[in-house]
């Protein structure tokens, strides 16, 4: 799928869930503002809050009012799963194959 066919409130709901996931964002971390987040993907604040409520729906977070939205504990607990870890494991080997390429890719083109 490619960006194209993502909506944008999709977009927020892939990279949030994606940082729970790699353990980037943890329980109780704070999400930055629904106003951070619309400026952030250049989206309107509407936007943010379907995402939101996807990821409540998800049970990846939960919100305050008035506090603002949090990682949930079973969100991060998901994280810890050795298949999960495997995975971002692999994940975070592929990324540094990519960039290691890219800089071979690079220098052979200047």
């Amino acid at each position: 799928m490619s960006n194209e066919d993502v909506q944008p409130y999709q977009r927020i709901v892939l990279e949030i869930s994606d940082k729970i996931r790699s353990g980037r964002l943890t329980a109780g971390s704070k999400l930055p503002s629904t106003r951070e987040l619309a400026d952030d993907f250049g989206v309107a604040p509407g936007t943010v809050q379907r995402a939101l409520t996807e990821l409540r729906a998800k049970k990846l977070i939960y919100s305050h009012q008035g506090r603002g939205s949090f990682v949930s504990e079973a969100a991060s607990e998901a994280s810890n799963d050795p298949t999960t870890r495997a995975i971002k494991d692999l994940q975070d080997q592929v990324a540094e194959l990519a960039a290691r390429l890219e800089e071979i890719e690079k220098r052979r083109s200047d």
